[in-house]
């Protein structure tokens, strides 16, 4: 199959603190397997909406890098439905699936989408279905049309239809730094600011039930962490301990929070009960004991020590018990992140070259670099393991990039005005 080739899309969005903001996605480089497919032009009367849907699908699917679209110039059909596909013409062009989507207006502001995928290779109808909604909804509609192409054509769940909490620091016209904890959708549309502050914002972590972010405020001059709700607003203080209070990390239940926190003399791992606020010292040790990360089945909590010496990666039972060390390649392994399926952590590390993001199983083994970077940061994984958010140095500032499990599908993405950095993506809504 063809590489997909280097692409940049500027995406004008209204953000909260300037209003004709931008956030360019790069696709850097593609992948040799990429599924051919076709998306034919929405059969509609209502252009402007036709164009919009047609956009962000087209757009969602080709950042996957998952796919290579065939131009619209050499489609050798412009409508088609279950009875009126030539199999055969398409196949000979090597195209493997088609997507056909009609647009239609309805009554009060809505509008129906019918869409129908076709498997090529089977010569079947995959998939049809009718959808009826507002057309305010229809960016929305279209990111959850995604996520069933992706997962008809690849067998995983699509995660367009999530988002991604960031935290971004500008400069006012007194030359004054801002802090804003924003949340975007997946394609950086749609920014919105969940808290605004003059005084440092850090390691937001999203409740698994994507109904609140925790993080960590300087606002009062040292460090706190916080709990928001997102749709209300409504904030809580919940960890104001004496020293450092860092890197919260909600438990796959949202029963408990994993903090760093160190009143007891040295930074070590704590876990608090959600309801009643109840600690329990999980980690003791007189070196640095952070940045808490869960296993997906809730029963181990995967962490950062300079313990032997220099930061490394270690496991701990959730329960409490004497901790593994997992990494033990370079000098500088910090950072953890585990995949949604448990079988991978991500980190930040550092051989003497830079600070790169690599990926290991979960005992350690099979470790290798999935980016190239002088200064790349906070690694999260997409809630459907395919991709991986971080924050990196760039020619440009410090901006955000997504980096595919395998290293070969590469994108960035950068607000145009400030630093971005601490991407944290959502689980699945």
């Amino acid at each position: 199959m063809k590489k997909i080739q280097r692409v940049v899309f500027l995406i004008c969005i209204c953000a909260t603190n300037a209003s004709h903001a931008l956030l360019e996605i790069e696709i850097n480089e593609g992948v040799e397997s990429a599924m051919p497919i076709a998306i034919l032009a929405v059969q509609s009367d209502l252009q402007e909406q036709a164009a919009l849907l047609e956009s962000v699908v087209y757009s969602n699917l080709y950042r996957s890098g998952m796919f290579s679209l065939l131009d619209k110039k050499q489609h050798p059909q412009i409508e088609v439905t279950g009875s009126t596909v030539n199999y055969d013409v398409w196949r000979n062009m090597s195209i493997e699936g088609l997507i056909s989507m009609r647009l239609q207006e309805q009554a009060d502001e809505q509008v129906k989408l019918e869409i129908e995928l076709f498997d090529l290779v089977r010569k079947r109808r995959a998939m049809g279905r009718s959808i009826v909604f507002k057309k305010a909804a229809l960016r929305r509609v279209a990111h959850k049309i995604s996520d069933v192409i992706f997962q008809q054509f690849t067998g995983q769940p699509g995660a367009f239809s999530t988002r991604i909490a960031y935290i971004s620091e500008t400069l006012d016209s007194q030359q004054q730094k801002n802090y804003q904890l924003l949340i975007a959708d997946s394609d950086g549309y749609n920014p919105t600011a969940v808290y605004t502050s003059g005084k440092q914002l850090m390691s937001p972590a999203w409740s698994p039930n994507g109904q609140q972010l925790a993080y960590v405020s300087f606002e009062n001059e040292r460090t706190e962490i916080f709990l928001q709700e997102i749709v209300s607003g409504k904030r809580e203080k919940i960890s104001a301990q004496p020293g450092i209070n860092s890197a919260p990390a909600w438990s796959p239940s949202g029963d408990y929070l994993a903090l760093t926190l160190s009143f007891g003399g040295n930074p070590d791992i704590y876990i608090m009960d959600a309801r009643t606020r109840k600690l329990r010292q999980l980690t003791k040790h007189y070196e640095i004991d952070t940045e808490p990360a869960w296993t997906p089945d809730g029963r181990y909590i995967i962490f950062t020590s300079n313990r032997s010496g220099s930061p490394q990666v270690y496991r701990i039972s959730a329960s409490g018990g004497e901790p593994v060390r997992i990494t033990f390649t370079g000098n500088y392994n910090a950072a953890p992140t585990v995949s949604p399926n448990g079988e991978s952590i991500a980190m930040v590390h550092n051989s003497g070259e830079g600070y790169r993001i690599a990926l290991t199983d979960i005992n350690g083994n099979q470790f290798r670099l999935i980016t190239d970077g002088v200064l790349d940061e906070a690694p999260s994984f997409a809630p459907n393991g395919s991709m991986i958010i971080y924050s990196t140095r760039h020619k440009k500032g410090i901006v955000l990039s997504a980096v595919s499990i395998d290293g070969r599908v590469k994108q960035r993405l950068r607000l145009q005005r400030g630093k971005v950095r601490e991407p944290a993506w959502s689980p699945f809504r």
